[in-house]
């Protein structure tokens, strides 16, 4: 029987799944059909459109979820349903996890400026660092697959895990801490990146002031822009594991608990919220968002003319 409680949290999700498709189908449709007019697409523009692609599945699986909890009990999923969901969550989290790290990477390579020779190094082969790095990513996946793999019983049988929990905690405990682990990989070498990119930008401001030359040109708007984006990816990142540990707490130690399906909502964010930033942060992007705005307000305003005039 759906409550008015149930009905509240699938109406909040939908509204909040459209939010976020809407955004990031926007990106994936501007970056791949530049993509096929030009028969080229630069780095920047393959990780916009790979972050669209895996942020909708995440948005659609996240969704899926909304309709299990608000629509069945928890405790009528199978085992392999369950076990399925985890699965598909932790590979999409993930991947959208790593190739926000590697747009991180990807700005203070090509915006930050430091002659160190190690530094030089990496950013002539700027390409293939980001690839590296997002290729060592997949080790931590596996050691999250290893991880589930030998606690499944405990993480997705939540009806036998009720039964014995106090013996469990413990060991529940440890394997949510390990899992927890691979989160650490995307937010130290975001960090890396924010704290190199604002020291680079001390240093161009130092030099701009020294030659007498103010304070702001192209370079010092590049690297602020380039700040906001990682240092937006490291606050909605914070947002949302700590929405997801609260909600597998409340899920597995009070299952069907209206609490549980309302922290789920804030799993929305991420997704969402991250790839509104970067259309903001992104010139083509913002300014095709402006264009598709603007013809969007003429067709309703010529709507509402032939409306009146009928």
């Amino acid at each position: 029987m759906l409550t008015g409680w149930d009905a509240i949290f699938l109406i909040l999700s939908i509204a909040e799944f459209i939010i976020g498709m809407l955004v990031n189908v926007f990106i994936g449709l501007v970056n791949c059909s530049e993509w096929v007019r030009n028969q080229n697409i630069s780095l920047a523009d393959f990780i916009f459109t790979c972050l669209a692609i895996s942020r909708t599945m995440q948005l659609l699986l996240v969704l899926s979820n909304s309709f299990l909890m608000g629509l069945s009990p928890l405790q009528h999923h199978t085992y392999k349903l369950n076990k399925s969901i985890t699965l598909l969550w932790r590979i999409i989290n993930h991947l959208s996890n790593s190739l926000a790290t590697c747009l991180s990477i990807f700005y203070l390579l090509k915006i930050a400026h430091f002659s160190h020779s190690l530094f030089l190094w990496l950013k002539w082969r700027m390409n293939k660092v980001v690839l590296a790095v997002l290729a060592f990513s997949l080790l931590f996946l596996i050691f999250d697959f290893l991880l589930l793999e030998s606690f499944n019983d405990l993480l997705l049988n939540a009806s036998n895990f009720t039964l014995y929990i106090e013996e469990s905690k413990t060991l529940y405990v440890e394997t949510m801490t390990l899992l927890s682990l691979t989160c650490l990989f995307p937010v130290a070498l975001s960090l890396a990146s924010v704290l190199l990119l604002v020291l680079s930008l001390a240093r161009h401001i130092r030099n701009l002031q020294l030659n007498c030359m103010g304070s702001r040109d192209s370079r010092t708007e590049a690297h602020k822009r380039a700040i906001k984006m990682v240092m937006s990816f490291l606050l909605l990142f914070v947002v949302h594991f700590f929405a997801t540990q609260v909600a597998n707490w409340i899920l597995l130690m009070f299952v069907n608990h209206t609490s549980a399906k309302f922290t789920l909502l804030a799993l929305y964010i991420f997704p969402s919220g991250h790839s509104f930033l970067l259309i903001l942060g992104n010139s083509k992007l913002r300014e095709t968002a402006l264009k598709v705005l603007w013809h969007l307000e003429s067709f309703l305003k010529r709507k509402n003319l032939l409306q009146l005039y009928r």
